[in-house]
């Protein structure tokens, strides 16, 4: 529909224009095209974009919440509105639909009310898609006007005029790159709280089944009885014997990234790959924030640092298996667009050290290589952490200028 419809017009009017050979006329048309692009379909689509983040709302719009499904996506999909969805208008429709439209298709089935809140999903992800789409069909237009301009135009001052008018397109691309960003670090935003909740239940802050791994000496697993082990929530002050059963249990941190899928995975189906990457590095600096919160609540043995660096690299392949884009393929790469995360392989890293006196060379070699962010006194209070080194020690020790 916005190939069809949207995008045409403006190009067709500007050839004609320059089928004149004269090129006031055709600098009038190009001004025209880059304002209608560049102006109203630029504040239609980012205003289309904004809806498509209010509708994707985990819990409230047509992503499932804590609780399931909210009210919107249940009205999207039981209404006739909900059928017809188009862009505002559709929303529209259904705020007017209330309550009595969802009792009028009672026998539905739930496959039809999923299948109908799939559909909902699919154009919602559309609308982020539609800036993108018009981004790169800008910058391909620019190029063949551009062409258009040599073939038929002879060199000379208002040739050049012209030109500079045609180059105004790559203006309208940057602004609908930059609409686009701003439309996923929207979405992002309206979905940080649910996978706020998603942490919280993984690491246990939230009173979930989930126990300790030091706890696991009453288990029905030790004591032979029928019914299984306890998920685990984040716990890293772990002797060897509570190391060795927290291997065999089911981690939080697959917990997590279970139910990260699960929230993820309907836009990713629709999202262009650009925008579905953008997506999943937001929610993973969300996650990752969250996650170094718990862990400064938390004490380490050696073996506990062992298991945050299984954790961590855990959550990183996780990540890297649902990118797209090869270049966030690597460690190196997908810290750097991540730098929650990267913070987060920081700690894990300074957390590991066999000695204190390797800390100092492992922050010195990592500074070098442009890939350390923590403060000194980051590195004081994670330290601290270790129950097996001093914090007198650890002061002493990081005694210096924080370079």
């Amino acid at each position: 529909l916005l190939e069809e419809k949207c995008l045409p017009p403006p190009r067709r009017s500007t050839l004609r224009a320059f089928a004149t050979g004269h090129t006031g006329t055709a600098s009038a048309a190009a001004n025209v095209c880059v304002d209608v692009l560049g102006r109203v379909l630029l504040e239609v689509l980012a205003r289309r974009a904004e809806l498509g983040a209010s509708l994707l709302r985990p819990g409230e719009g047509l992503l499932a919440g804590q609780s399931g499904l909210g009210h919107a996506a249940l009205s999207f999909a039981k209404s006739t509105a909900g059928k017809g969805f188009r862009g505002v208008q559709g929303a529209a429709a259904r705020a007017g639909a209330g309550g009595k439209v969802l009792g009028e298709i009672n026998d539905e089935t739930e496959e039809q009310m999923r299948m109908r809140t799939s559909i909902g999903v699919a154009r919602a992800a559309a609308n982020f898609n539609d800036l993108e789409v018009v981004a790169e069909y800008t910058k391909r237009l620019e190029g063949n006007f551009l062409k258009e301009i040599d073939a038929g135009y002879p060199r000379g001052h208002d040739t050049e005029q012209l030109r500079m008018c045609i180059k105004g397109l790559g203006g309208v691309v940057e602004s609908f790159s930059n609409a686009s960003e701003r439309a996923i670090e929207r979405l992002v935003s309206t979905m940080l709280p649910r996978v706020r909740q998603i942490v919280n239940e993984a690491v246990g802050n939230e009173g979930g089944s989930a126990i300790p791994a030091a706890s696991f000496m009453g288990s029905p697993v030790l004591s032979g009885a029928t019914s299984t082990v306890s998920s685990t929530r984040l716990d890293y002050d772990l002797d060897d014997r509570a190391f060795e059963l927290a291997q065999l249990s089911e981690g939080y941190v697959g917990r997590m990234c279970s139910s990260l899928d699960e929230l993820i995975e309907p836009l990713g189906a629709h999202f262009l790959p650009k925008l579905s990457d953008a997506l999943l590095i937001g929610i993973l600096g969300g996650v990752s924030t969250r996650l170094e919160a718990a862990i400064r609540k938390s004490k380490f043995t050696p073996l506990g640092a062992i298991s945050l660096d299984s954790d961590v690299r855990y959550l990183m392949n996780f990540a890297k298996d649902r990118l797209d884009s090869p270049e966030l393929k690597s460690n190196v790469t997908l810290c750097k667009a991540c730098l929650p995360l990267a913070r987060l392989n920081q700690i894990s890293l300074l957390l590991n050290v066999d000695d204190l006196e390797d800390v100092l060379d492992l922050i010195s070699v990592s500074k070098r290589k442009g890939n350390w962010d923590l403060k000194l006194d980051d590195a004081k209070t994670l330290l601290s952490l270790r129950v097996d080194f001093e914090g007198s020690k650890v002061n002493d020790l990081l005694q210096m200028d924080d370079e």
